[in-house]
């Protein structure tokens, strides 16, 4: 359990045992950083989630009832395609061990189990050649960015040759 979140992880386990909403008192307030509704913090020089999150989306289910979508990526989205930017974030780790050379960042951290689904503007799929060491913390990531997501997969953002920042 992530000590740094305590209030959000014992809200969803007394929303998932019945407990009323009232009794639920808060604790401390959170740093914006360390609160589960709020994006990562923006690093010096890098982009926003918020610009990030700009992307809009449009959506179809397909024969076998799934939703698909496809982006519809802002001038100012566009305008970062092809280009090495820098943005803070949650790792999702996709492989063993202690460092990533694959890993998606994510907008917000992955501390509530109803809040595990991102939309498609909320994440990056990073691939580096530096291994990433992985950490429960806000990390900062550089790499070049490529805009997706015509083919219906749900990606619509990827770092390539990206590097710890």
């Amino acid at each position: 359990m992530n000590r740094k979140r305590p209030f959000a992880v014992a809200v969803c386990a007394a929303l998932l045992a019945g407990v009323p909403a009232a009794a639920i008192q808060p604790g401390p307030a959170l740093k914006p950083s360390e609160s589960v509704w709020t994006a990562a913090p923006t690093p010096k020089g890098g982009v926003s989630w918020a610009v990030l999150e700009s992307t809009k989306e449009t959506t179809r289910l397909d024969k076998e009832g799934l939703i698909r979508s496809k982006p519809i990526f802002p001038p100012g989205i566009k305008a970062l395609a092809g280009k090495r930017i820098k943005v803070s974030g949650y790792m999702l780790p996709l492989q063993n061990g202690a460092r990533q050379t694959h890993f998606v960042l994510l907008a917000y951290p992955p501390d509530c189990p109803f809040h595990l689904n991102p939309a498609p503007m909320q994440f990056i799929e990073v691939r580096s050649a530096t291994p990433v060491p992985v950490s429960n913390d806000v990390v900062t990531v550089e790499g070049l960015l490529s805009l997706h997501g015509e083919d219906e997969q749900g990606i619509f953002y990827r770092f390539t040759d990206a590097k710890p920042a």
